[in-house]
């Protein structure tokens, strides 16, 4: 895990340095680990499980706007931790630094800086990609993308994703996508019967087909149905 955390480049003195300030906090399953709007001393580094973040709209409405895997950050350059709130769906395991002690020692090591740089742009990445899914994708489109989003991350990571585990609500995947649950009920039980995908229980799913999944997330195979 230290390979994909931010940890990953850096030396024996380093890694000294961080262990000095870290320490280590276990939080069950659908607990919070940030209020919306909190004002936060933390910031939390996710080394095992999953959580989601989210805001709640004015007229009562949930938007998930991510969901954080190991290797995640949370409340990085915000004391406000973005103005969201995160809470577990599985156990999951932080390491929590005073951001004092965590800013300090970005200006002590630079190797830590230019790691935290290269994690938030990967952030910034997805962002854009989360935009995209919202504006431009089909249902179809926005979930297959969900899925191998999903799968890539946790490959990346060396993380278990086959099955894929998606310890989220159909309500918490359609609230990030932008469907209604029966939108994404509908959707996967059509995976299902195309021969895409495998429901291996509420929690998981077996990609099937992983390069028509590819397909259907980029466009080409509407495109190619368009054709026909």
């Amino acid at each position: 895990m230290r390979a994909l955390t931010f940890c990953g480049d850096l030396g024996h003195d380093a890694m000294s340095a961080v262990a000095s300030i870290v320490s280590r906090i276990e939080v069950p399953a659908h607990a919070l680990l940030a209020e919306e709007g909190e004002q936060s001393p933390y910031v939390y580094n996710v080394t095992a499980g999953t959580a989601k973040l989210y805001k709640s709209l004015p007229d009562g409405r949930t938007q998930v706007l991510g969901f954080l895997l190991p290797g995640d950050f949370l409340g990085l350059g915000d004391d406000r931790l973005g103005g969201l709130a995160a809470e577990s769906l599985t156990r999951v395991s932080v390491c929590r630094f005073r951001r004092r002690d965590f800013e300090n020692l970005q200006e002590r090591i630079p190797v830590l800086g230019r790691r935290l740089l290269s994690l938030a742009q990967d952030e910034i990445a997805r962002s854009r990609e989360q935009m995209l899914l919202l504006g431009r994708k089909s249902a179809r489109e926005r979930l297959a993308s969900f899925l191998l989003g999903l799968y890539d991350r946790l490959e990346a990571r060396g993380e278990a994703n086959d099955p894929l585990p998606l310890p989220m609500t159909r309500t918490d995947i359609g609230d990030y996508l932008g469907l209604t649950i029966e939108t994404v009920s509908r959707t996967l039980a059509a995976f299902k019967r195309d021969g895409i995908i495998s429901l291996d229980g509420v929690h998981a799913v077996r990609l099937l087909d992983p390069e028509r999944m590819r397909s259907l997330a980029t466009g080409d195979e509407a495109d190619r149905m368009a054709a026909c």
